[in-house]
């Protein structure tokens, strides 16, 4: 492809990509096809030769269309936000055209300490102290791993890394039930084991219970296991319940372990100063990661990790070949020493874009409006007597189910499994859901980008329909 083809093809597909930002709201938002329904319109074998680039844009349409389930819907209600914006797509865009490696300051000035005022801006929106540094990883998962591997190194004196991890005793880490399942993966990676994860039960609120973590913690030392770190969560996957920093990180201190803050959705909340009391506590964090690219209009994939402890995170993964060797070492980050790969996407520019195009007080504003349609919905909700919540709606997720009177428990169950499934095969809507206490439980989340309460209405007035009609 020439440059003046390219040219022409790229103004093509701005209209394109314009369009479809326009009509994304009249798309199924679940996709309908069968499982297979792609591959079987794929060709067997990759072409011999050249194709232009329209025969592309036309399977796009007609094969790869639809096959996508819409996450840039106001009507998607499911799962978590992983929402975009003009700002972060144009900023993307860009990227993708410099193609970028930037594994350390030498491969992209720019990009590096780009990447270190930004995190340096979200630390202070976000309410960190100045003794924390950040950097950009890919997703929370990614972070969370990065946490437990620089804790598992310091409570060991950094044997595992050196002699593996039969030197290291029985490690052990801690979550309450309600963690997101990025920790039962990290503990297996890292070689602790699943096994050694414990995970601490839960108050009513669904929030972890600081005495019953201290109660684990106490039992395992008297077994001769290693307290190696702890994973709070701000505003939990299923509930968005919050877990009380202050009265974890006291027991983190009291016994020297590592306190891992998993804010990936919830993070966002914290530009707004009500909210600032979920980081009460923030002197006992040792690590903490929050999500850009789901709250934040940040196109995926960018999660912003911070520790005060840079010196442990860059010993568990420094490794320093000599076609890395540069001169400007130790005056500068090289950020692929701060997580696992050594290539890195420039992913602080549509951060930087995202920053700039809102301004921190239009951030606020949208992040605020999500929370309070949250809120209407809540009411909404309560005020239908077949209907019940069933967690406490802290952010921008509401967690109900139908219950008519006269069905047993599994009954009521059956019916909401049902009712889900009518929803996201209708195109309309889409919600995932979560089990609370045995009940299942519908989840749906007022943070898409462009959502309006008025999306929210004809989607809970559709509910109720359906529900009714079951």
């Amino acid at each position: 492809m020439t440059t003046d083809e390219f040219r022409k093809h790229a103004h093509e597909l701005v209209e394109w990509m314009a369009g479809y930002m326009e009509r994304v709201e009249s798309y199924p938002v679940k996709s309908n096809v069968k499982p297979g329904d792609i591959l079987k319109k794929l060709p067997e074998t990759p072409p011999t030769d050249p194709e232009p680039f329209d025969a592309f844009m036309s399977d796009l349409d007609k094969i790869i269309m639809p096959g996508i389930t819409h996450w840039q819907s106001p009507n998607f209600f499911a799962y978590f936000p992983s929402n975009s914006s003009p700002a972060s797509v144009l900023a993307e865009m860009i990227t993708a055209t410099m193609g970028a490696q930037c594994m350390i300051w030498e491969t992209s000035p720019a990009a590096a300490e780009l990447e270190e005022k930004m995190m340096i801006w979200l630390r202070e929106m976000i309410g960190l102290p100045d003794n924390f540094e950040g950097v950009i990883q890919d997703s929370a998962s990614s972070s969370t791993l990065a946490a437990i591997l620089t804790a598992r190194e310091k409570v060991t004196n950094f044997k595992v890394n050196e002699e593996g991890t039969g030197s290291a005793g029985t490690l052990r880490i801690y979550c309450s039930e309600q963690t997101h399942s990025s920790v039962d993966k990290a503990v297996k990676i890292s070689g602790i084991g699943e096994k050694n994860l414990v995970k601490v039960p839960v108050k009513e609120d669904f929030s972890m219970d600081p005495d019953k973590l201290e109660y684990a913690i106490t039992e395992d030392k008297k077994r001769g296991f290693i307290p190696c770190c702890v994973i709070a969560t701000i505003c939990t996957t299923g509930t968005t319940a919050v877990d009380p920093i202050r009265g974890i990180g006291e027991v983190c201190s009291r016994n020297g372990i590592w306190l891992h803050v998993d804010a990936a959705m919830g993070g966002t909340a914290l530009i707004l100063p009500e909210f600032q009391w979920m980081i009460d506590g923030r002197e006992y964090i040792d690590s903490l990661v929050f999500n850009p690219h789901k709250w934040m209009f940040t196109n995926f994939d960018c999660s912003a990790f911070f520790t005060k402890h840079a010196e442990s995170l860059i010993s568990t993964f420094e490794i320093l070949p000599e076609y890395l060797k540069t001169r400007t070492r130790g005056q500068v980050n090289d950020y692929r020493d701060w997580g696992v790969p050594l290539g890195r996407r420039f992913r602080a520019l549509k951060l930087w874009s995202v920053i700039r195009s809102y301004g921190t007080e239009g951030l606020r504003k949208k992040v605020r409006d999500h929370i309070q349609i949250a809120s209407r919905l809540s009411e909404m909700i309560s005020k239908e007597t077949d209907f019940e919540i069933l967690a406490p709606v802290i952010i921008c997720v509401v967690c109900f189910r139908y219950k008519p009177a006269g069905f047993s428990e599994d009954q009521i169950n059956i019916l909401n499994q049902k009712l889900n499934n009518q929803l996201n095969d209708s195109g309309k809507i889409y919600l995932s859901h979560t089990a609370i206490n045995g009940k299942y439980t519908l989840r749906m989340v007022t943070a898409q980008t462009n959502v309006t309460f008025d999306h929210v209405n004809r989607a809970w007035d559709l509910i109720k329909q359906t529900a009714r009609n079951i």
